[in-house]
């Protein structure tokens, strides 16, 4: 049996914020399934002509993508368990590309940020270490 897809799946599709996977398992189906081509169509059709459905502009307009420093404070695991589990189901289950191209550019970026500090400090404790070892300079 070949898998079934909703609308909004299909407007995701066009919209390309639907999850690599699940966009393959279209792109399969549409090669061989005309009905589903065809709904395709009506769909492009449709919002070619203005109308559009209220899930349509959620995925448009990235409502409820969560802001950079929201997702920041999710990374330091410092939110409200709410908020917390919210930002889970949109990249467990909603599989939300933005809200996992975020993710994904925050870890990355705090990880380069990490390594950069570990470099300053060894710089800084090299240039600093032959001062350390003589002292204070008043005490002489």
């Amino acid at each position: 049996m070949e898998p079934q897809f909703t609308d909004a799946d299909l407007e995701a599709y066009l919209d390309e914020s639907l999850d690599s996977g699940r966009a393959a398992q279209i792109e399969d189906v549409l090669a061989s399934d005309k009905a589903l081509l065809n709904r395709l169509a009506m769909i492009n059709g449709r919002r070619d002509a203005g109308v559009h459905t209220l899930g349509e502009i959620w995925r448009r307009n990235q409502i409820g993508v969560p802001t950079p420093e929201v997702m920041g404070n999710f990374i330091l695991g410092i939110l409200p368990e709410g908020d917390t589990q919210y930002i889970q189901f949109r990249m467990d289950h909603l599989k939300c590309c933005f809200t996992l191209a975020m993710f994904n550019d925050l870890q990355l970026q705090q990880s380069e940020n990490s390594e950069l500090s570990q470099t300053r400090r060894e710089r800084i404790y090299k240039t600093s270490a032959g001062l350390l070892k003589r002292g204070n300079p008043e005490e002489e």
